[in-house]
């Protein structure tokens, strides 16, 4: 019975030892084939393990690229924003130097319009001064036509005609236009004072 119970205990014992425990309480495999298995098993292994770090490398690059390659987009796309910022304030730029320019030209133009505008204007005044003399000399030559034939008229006793032509000459008011004073020399009458003297003498 006891040497039942001690066996009956052996087994139990056995049971309950894991078979890793059992595994490594067993005696090496000395069989060659099974050696080879064991290590064919090892390389699959490591080979597993080099496959899945070359894997998770590549992923890695991939990610590093992909990375590189946005922010590389990014940055140019930063650049060329900048680039057209700085072509923005450089033709901002251009357009003020060319707004200033043109007030300038603006200015020029309004200072030589209104010297023009003087300029004109004084013209003006000359011509008009100029057409002022122009009548003022006919009437004059009119006037003094209106004498001639009224001194011949008056030299030739011709005094009928002589009233009529003085006649016509106030009627005219050409009388004031006859020079008042002599061009010559010889201290004679001046045309009006000679006009004045006939008229004295003709017409009572």
């Amino acid at each position: 019975m006891a040497e039942e119970r001690r066996t009956g205990q052996t087994t139990q014992d056995t049971r309950r030892i894991p078979s890793a425990e059992r595994d490594a309480r067993r005696p090496p495999s000395t069989d060659p084939e099974a050696r080879r298995r064991r290590a064919n098993q090892q390389r699959r292994r490591r080979n597993s393990v080099f496959h899945y770090i070359a894997v998770l490398f590549m992923a890695a690059f991939v990610l590093l690229l992909y990375t590189f390659m946005m922010e590389r987009r990014q940055s140019q796309q930063q650049i060329d924003d900048l680039k057209q910022s700085a072509s923005a304030v450089q033709t901002l730029q251009g357009l003020m130097t060319s707004n200033e320019e043109l007030k300038d030209q603006v200015e020029d133009l309004q200072r030589q319009a209104e010297d023009l505008q003087q300029k004109i204007s004084q013209l003006e005044q000359e011509r008009a001064a100029a057409q002022q003399e122009t009548a003022e000399g006919e009437r004059a030559i009119q006037a003094l036509d209106w004498f001639w034939q009224i001194n011949e008229a008056y030299v030739r006793g011709r005094y009928t005609l002589c009233r009529k032509l003085i006649q016509s000459l106030e009627e005219a008011n050409l009388q004031d236009t006859l020079p008042k004073e002599s061009i010559t020399d010889n201290e004679r009458f001046s045309p009006y004072d000679r006009y004045m003297e006939i008229r004295g003498r003709v017409v009572k």
